[in-house]
């Protein structure tokens, strides 16, 4: 026996997609597909979801890599020539006229193209570089900054300073659902975003979404992508939603190292604006806080202790390394410090671990979706019809689900292997997410 769709219900899912659909809240595709489902009782706002994120591949022609670099780095040459030809004095040689002389042309199998491409993207550095040291004015110039775009795109340094390519040709879909244990899991948002950018960009948009749908989550189960300090405080002031996930670890040599004095050695008195060291210090310096150049991370105070406290310390070589030496510690302001030593609480405490196992659960929406119905091939050029795509695509899911649910079960966990009974019937512990996951 399944659960009964009312026709109403299943009609408004047939056309909402191309006769009424607009991006955001309940006149959208999935805003009316919900709202039918939130008046049946089978989805509700204020209960625990969760969210992932998977690439899409673009359906656009694949430029060659050794094509797009290279034309872009002769058409900012183009640019700087024609509207700053001084720019390029002492930097352009022998080679790049070679290479950037004239349109490149490939062929089916063009020669040493890894090495090429390497090249292109050396000299594209170097330009940039150049310029950012010399003529800052210039970073802003249209080709200059599209070149600037195509290194983010297609390429990452190592802390060695070596190149390395990357390759980004499409969109990043994130999928949230419901993953409460009293109902079924239902799609409430998905969005498309450029592949290059970051997880934590989505987050502001599905919270408004869902707010506008009267559909926000208690709790938002995420992964490591999307957590912040910034983020948590953001959601939980703005929205009232409890950000879930692990946050960054700590990135100082001696957290990293676990040798030495790191920043949460020292206690820190925000009424007092100073800060002690474990050696008993006071700081002689306060300091911000500052705005960081990443809207991810938190503003920082900086506390600063004095080369005469530091020097003859005897604790010194566990605390500083710096060529001065003397200790600078930076902090985020008193709220964002506060959420952050909580976090790092929570996540030494087992019923953290076993709240957030549910949140693995994501990752069989995302297999659903990328292998059950190809959402990672769009069948559209474009963002806005490749998110089109994806919402038809929710709406789907959600159908057969629904469909597929016992009427009068509340719930379909998912059966457990014979082995897992086996190490049931021994008892042998299994893994905390095996029966936390449905």
């Amino acid at each position: 026996m399944t659960l009964t769709i009312p026709a109403s219900t299943t009609a408004c899912w047939a056309t909402s997609g191309t006769g009424c659909w607009r991006r955001g809240g309940r006149t959208g595709s999935l805003g009316l597909a919900l709202a039918r489902l939130e008046e049946a009782g089978l989805v509700r706002g204020r209960t625990t979801q969760r969210t992932d994120s998977t690439h899409v591949l673009a359906a656009v022609r694949d430029l060659t890599r050794l094509e797009l670099v290279t034309e872009a780095v002769r058409a900012a040459l183009e640019e700087l020539a024609r509207t700053a030809g001084h720019a390029l004095e002492g930097l352009a040689g022998d080679d790049w006229g070679r290479r950037y002389g004239r349109p490149v042309r490939l062929g089916k199998n063009p020669t040493r193209p890894k090495t090429r491409i390497n090249e292109a993207g050396a000299d594209a550095r170097r330009l940039i570089e150049h310029l950012a040291a010399s003529h800052p004015d210039l970073l802003h110039a249209p080709q200059v900054e599209a070149l600037r775009q195509v290194m983010v795109q297609n390429y990452h340094w190592d802390s060695a300073g070596r190149g390395q390519v990357t390759r980004w040709t499409g969109y990043l879909a994130h999928v949230t659902e419901t993953c409460c244990a009293d109902g079924p899991n239902v799609i409430t948002d998905v969005a498309t975003m450029p592949a290059t950018s970051a997880d934590t960009l989505a987050l502001a948009g599905i919270h408004d979404r869902l707010e506008h749908r009267g559909l926000l989550p208690a709790e938002h189960l995420v992964d490591g992508g999307c957590t912040s300090l910034a983020h948590m405080e953001r959601a939980g002031r703005e929205h009232q939603v409890t950000l879930t996930g692990p946050l960054p670890g700590n990135p100082t040599r001696q957290h990293r190292h676990q040798e030495g004095y790191a920043r949460d050695d020292f206690r820190t008195g925000y009424d007092r604006r100073e800060v002690t060291c474990p050696q008993g210090q006071v700081s002689r310096g306060w300091h911000g806080p500052y705005p960081t150049s990443s809207p991810d991370a938190a503003p920082l105070t900086v506390a600063r202790f004095t080369k005469g406290q530091c020097q003859p310390c005897p604790a010194k070589a566990a605390c500083t390394t710096s060529g001065d030496g003397k200790r600078t510690v930076g902090f985020p302001p008193r709220e964002l410090h506060e959420l952050q030593v909580r976090n790092r609480a929570d996540q030494q405490d087992p019923a953290w671990h076993k709240r957030y196992a549910v949140r693995s659960g994501i990752e069989g929406t995302i297999c659903e979706f990328a292998h059950g119905h190809g959402m990672r091939h769009c069948r559209y050029r474009g963002q806005p019809k490749a998110h089109l795509q994806h919402v038809l695509t929710a709406i789907a899911v959600n159908i057969e689900r629904l469909s597929r649910r016992p009427a009068g079960d509340s719930t379909s966990p998912r059966p457990s292997t014979a082995f897992q009974d086996y190490l049931d019937q021994h008892d042998i512990q299994p893994l905390r997410s095996w029966r936390a996951v449905n």
